[in-house]
């Protein structure tokens, strides 16, 4: 590369077009150098000075007809990534002991790690949460959930026939009176109510509202010997006698609360 008249006369490599447009600037530029060193010529001295020169090659360069092969800007975006992504593998090969196998190595080792924790802490569940209505827009009867649960325990689906189950336990005491008919109800709150009815059953009606709370919002699996729990506790407090006094007492004060609200 050498300077004519200021006016680099090396080009990079550059579209046919371009190529022969910029040489034809420098061309006009080194004769005019010539001429104002004292050269001859038959046509008469040009004189462009080195800054036009260079702006006359930055506008031609700019137009259309030279960048339409140029990448898009998707591409450019791509291959900066992966420069950036091939030079941070180097950087950390070069860091790592044994180069790139032992970043290989280390790679697959924190691989191995996490598949291991996946499978023995399973996928991470929300903390079961009772705040969903305890039945569904369509009333059964007591002895349809039962029905509905026993035919789900036959089939070993034991998730859907503690559900069953617990609904037949509340829809049973609402059949008998001893709890009001309220649509909303959860599970948590149908066990505390039919508690202060049967106080001798509160551990297990909330044991079984917390079950029934673990397969419907907790994303648990229940087995037999849980459905087998909570039907006996069904069993039981179709045999058990209501604690009337303490339920009218509740009653009451859920009657004036209501009213105040």
């Amino acid at each position: 590369m050498s300077p004519t008249g200021g006016v680099l006369t090396a080009v990079p490599a550059l579209p046919g077009a371009a190529v022969s447009a910029v040489r034809g600037l420098l061309g006009v530029t080194a004769r005019a150098g010539v001429l104002a060193d004292g050269g001859s010529g038959d046509e008469p001295p040009v004189t462009i000075p080195r800054d036009p020169a260079r702006e006359a090659a930055r506008r031609e360069l700019s137009k259309r007809m030279y960048h339409e092969n140029d990448p898009s800007l998707i591409q450019r975006a791509l291959n900066a990534f992966w420069d950036w992504a091939g030079r941070l593998l180097d950087t950390a090969a070069s860091a790592t002991p044994g180069g790139a196998l032992g970043l290989l190595v280390v790679v697959l080792f924190v691989v191995v790690v996490l598949a291991a924790l996946w499978w023995r802490l399973g996928t991470p569940r929300r903390l079961p949460v009772s705040t969903a209505p305890l039945f569904d827009d369509r009333p059964r009867s007591a002895a349809e959930h039962r029905a509905a649960a026993e035919a789900h325990a036959a089939q070993g689906h034991w998730n859907h026939a503690v559900q069953e189950r617990m609904r037949a336990i509340v829809r049973s005491l609402e059949e008998r009176a001893l709890l009001d008919v309220r649509p909303g109800r959860t599970a948590d709150e149908a066990a505390a109510e039919a508690g202060r009815a049967l106080p001798a059953h509160t551990d297990r009606l909330r044991s079984a509202a917390r079950g029934f709370d673990d397969v419907t919002y907790g994303g648990r699996r229940s087995d037999e010997q849980a459905y087998q729990r909570i039907a006996e506790l069904d069993r039981d407090l179709e045999r058990s006698r209501p604690d009337l006094a303490n339920n009218a007492t509740s009653t009451a004060h859920g009657t004036s609360r209501g009213a105040a609200e």
